[in-house]
C-alpha cells in the first residue's frame, strides 16, 4: 500500500512515510495510536520517552523517524527520514553541551 502524500490521507500510523510496523508499535507504546495524535508532539521527547519505557538506548535514527512523522502530520511534505538527521544531530549536540555546562 502506498504511503500518504499529505497528512489528511494518513488513516493509520503505517500510512505515514517512514513508519513501518516496528515504529508504529513504538508509537503505540507511547500512547499514540492515530496519526493525528502526532500533531503538536515533541519528537525528541517521544524518543526520550521510548528510551525510558524500553530501558535501552535506541538508534538515533528512530528519533529521525519520529521527527519525520511529526513534521509530516503538521503539514511538511513527505521526506525520507534521513532528511532530518542534521536537525537531530544539532539538537543532540546542543543537549550534550547543555548537560556538560550544568555539571
Amino acid at each position: 500500500m502506498p504511503k500518504a502524500q499529505v497528512a489528511a490521507q494518513a488513516r493509520k500510523l503505517q500510512d505515514i512515510p517512514n513508519i513501518g510496523p516496528s515504529i508504529a508499535d513504538d508509537l503505540c507504546a507511547l500512547g499514540i495510536h492515530e496519526p493525528k495524535q502526532l500533531i503538536g508532539k515533541d519528537p525528541y521527547a517521544l524518543y526520550d520517552r521510548m528510551t525510558e519505557i524500553s530501558g535501552v538506548a535506541h538508534d538515533p535514527c528512530l528519533c529521525d523517524c519520529f521527527i519525520s512523522a511529526v513534521r509530516f502530520m503538521e503539514g511538511a511534505p513527505p521526506h525520507p527520514w534521513w532528511h532530518y538527521t542534521g536537525e537531530r544531530k544539532r539538537d543532540f549536540a546542543e543537549r550534550s553541551a547543555s548537560s556538560k555546562q550544568a555539571r
